[in-house]
């Protein structure tokens, strides 16, 4: 979606001139297949790195724009976050030793953004979802400040009519809404290209869909998120229901989310990808387009194709279809977007050499892929590795069902290894990538294995802010040496710098583990909580999850003494004895301004609540107890 100019679809008029504009695209898209004008006989491939930002506290640091800046380089372009960027990186004719040269460059320019980070006391991430990003920070304040961003988000919540819901269980269980298309902005990815001529497409287009869930299973970086361990690969998930726009019927209909692996096999060629494509999604932007695409043919010139460029950037499949222009001449591209960032630049090479041989491997084995694997049984194997990673079981064909790890050691790793060499790749390039995948696969250290080890050997030590900042703080410096993931060491509390960092917000601190009741629940209940689970606050909310009062175990004694009942059977509601008048504060109020408010108030805890007062978190003096003295330290050190 590089189109700068465009604008949510609000106005009818408008829309209708430009989806008209998408369908010309589309019929000369039609032509020049039909025509044989797409370049062929050329293999290249490429890739797009996206990344975090991270302050000297590891947590995410909105200055892409001044980054950018500074960089002053077209190859260094704006993501949805103000804490994201990405790469965009030159094509490379495949062969030889394009597999190095891809990562001599790819470091180049991380390292690139690297130093002007670090002009700014900013950090460099490649992770799938960064570990301390909280849902506070996703926020329109830290959207980038491109109208092509705003109007997207115009749109998708237009569209929807209603905030965006999020359900997703793993180890953990996550269960929240959102207000805004940011969340998307929690995942980043390396997309890797590979250039295809039109009579190929159909049969490499399903290869891809094949080989996606193994090559995913030995590459997952992204098991965390708000904290929560959920899938192995949490950004298949989370992206599938960021930019979901289905609205729940009263009746079981068939619809097809913008976020998806796709329905079925192509059968005859790409244009039947953009056509479904064209049929299944509405228009979301529009764009001022001047080109007449069969003008531009008549004149035997190459045309842009912007309205279909713009209308396929909205729809997000896992396996794209991709028309370019690359010297004059259009192409077309299968662009890999399920392979998460990091964990370091080796790691991201050697997974798309994995996807780059079975791409040649598994074509030259089988001929036709539908003949020998169902679709349905393809995307299974995709959402099993990306909840289970390298302990998924795929089944794969004359194989039956079979662990991901025996699978990729035994089959695919050494077919792999023959579809680079018939690619003519360098020997020592060949050794060097699939040999990282093998002693991944080996190790069953994959980036998100790292991850939960390091967060499970920490667990007895720190806070949860203190561990995640931890987690974090280890992948930038292992990320610096270049060596790869499964020979990393795990992470350790003390990489995360002094505790008072992690301390800055509410959000790092609150307890997200509530016992609520409602204000019609009886007072012997609330008694009872607070006996079992010793807690001396309980939240009172509503059927909308939006506070309403508190009660605490002060007032509970108050009340009792004051010789209303309180024997067994009593049936005296919350809301004879709640609170009404409560402090509150939001995640992302700063920790000293709610111990401020604590004292101010004379107060014991802090109901933490969103935008709209539902209730989030509860911050209490247990709390700060073990902040209070660093914090102490802090603030006697600066002042």
């Amino acid at each position: 979606m590089g189109e700068q100019e465009v604008a949510p679809g609000t106005d009818e008029e408008e829309l209708r001139t430009f989806t008209q504009r998408v369908l010309n695209d589309l019929r000369a898209l039609q032509r020049m297949h039909d025509e044989d004008l797409f370049e062929s006989g050329v293999r290249r491939v490429g890739a797009e790195q996206e990344l975090f930002l991270v302050d000297s506290s590891w947590q995410p640091a909105p200055l892409s724009m001044e980054i950018l800046e500074r960089l002053t380089d077209p190859s260094f372009t704006t993501e949805l976050g103000r804490f994201n960027m990405e790469i965009n990186l030159d094509p490379l004719p495949f062969g030889g030793d394009t597999l190095h040269r891809l990562e001599t460059q790819l470091q180049a320019k991380v390292e690139r953004v690297r130093e002007v980070a670090q002009s700014l006391d900013a950090r460099v991430l490649l992770t799938g979802i960064l570990p301390t990003l909280a849902k506070s920070d996703l926020h329109l304040g830290n959207m980038t400040p491109v109208p092509r961003y705003f109007a997207l988000n115009e749109a998708m919540n237009r569209l929807r009519g209603d905030c965006y819901r999020f359900r997703i269980e793993g180890r953990d269980q996550l269960v929240i809404t959102h207000d805004n298309v940011l969340v998307e902005a929690c995942n980043t990815s390396f997309q890797a290209h590979f250039q295809v001529s039109v009579p190929e497409f159909p049969h490499l287009y399903n290869t891809s869909q094949a080989v996606t869930a193994p090559v995913l299973a030995a590459a997952t970086n992204s098991p965390l998120l708000f904290g929560q361990q959920l899938w192995r690969e949490t950004r298949i998930a989370l992206f599938e229901q960021s930019v979901d726009t289905r609205v729940p019927t009263s009746h079981p209909r068939e619809q097809a989310p913008r976020v998806s692996f796709g329905r079925k096999w192509v059968d005859d060629s790409a244009v039947e990808i953009f056509r479904q494509d064209i049929s299944r999604f509405r228009v979301l932007l529009s764009t001022q387009v001047d080109e007449d695409p069969f003008e531009v043919l008549d004149r035997g010139e190459v045309p842009q194709l912007r309205a279909l460029r713009l209308h396929s950037g909205t729809v997000y499949r896992w396996n794209r279809a991709c028309y370019g222009i690359s010297e004059g001449k259009p192409h077309l591209r299968i662009e890999n977007r399920v392979l998460p960032a990091g964990p370091t630049v080796v790691d991201e090479v050697a997974n798309a050499a994995l996807w780059f041989g079975l791409m040649s491997g598994v074509s030259h084995q089988w001929q036709n892929i539908p003949k020998v694997m169902d679709f349905q049984t393809a995307r299974e194997n995709f959402i099993a590795a990306a909840r289970q990673g390298l302990g998924a079981s795929l089944t794969w064909p004359e194989r039956g069902e079979v662990p991901a790890t025996t699978l990729l050691l035994e089959e695919l790793i050494p077919l792999a290894r023959h579809g680079l060499e018939i690619s003519k790749i360098d020997s020592s390039d060949i050794d060097r990538y699939l040999g990282i995948i093998e002693e991944r696969v080996q190790s069953r250290r994959t980036g998100s294995q790292w991850m939960i080890a390091s967060i499970d050997a920490m667990q007895p030590q720190g806070s949860q802010s203190e561990r995640l900042a931890a987690l974090v703080a280890a992948s930038v410096e292992r990320q610096r040496t270049g060596e790869p993931v499964h020979t990393w060491p795990l992470a350790e509390l003390a990489e995360s710098g002094p505790s008072s960092r992690h301390y800055a917000t509410v959000s790092q601190i609150m307890s997200k583990d509530l016992f609520t009741v409602s204000e019609e629940e009886v007072v012997d209940l609330v008694a009872s909580v607070m006996q079992w689970r010793h807690v001396r606050y309980i939240p009172v909310e509503d059927n909308q999850q939006r506070l309403v009062g508190l009660v605490t175990y002060r007032t509970l004694l108050r009340v009792m003494s004051q010789s209303l009942p309180q024997r067994q059977g009593s049936t005296l509601p919350v809301r004879e004895v709640m609170l009404r008048d409560v402090i509150t504060v939001q995640p992302h109020t700063p920790t000293r301004e709610a111990m401020g408010l604590m004292r101010e108030h004379k107060v014991g805890c802090l109901p933490v609540v969103d935008g709209d007062h539902r209730l989030v978190g509860i911050l209490t003096e247990h709390d700060l107890i073990a902040i209070a003295r660093p914090l102490l330290e802090k603030h006697l050190e600066e002042g």
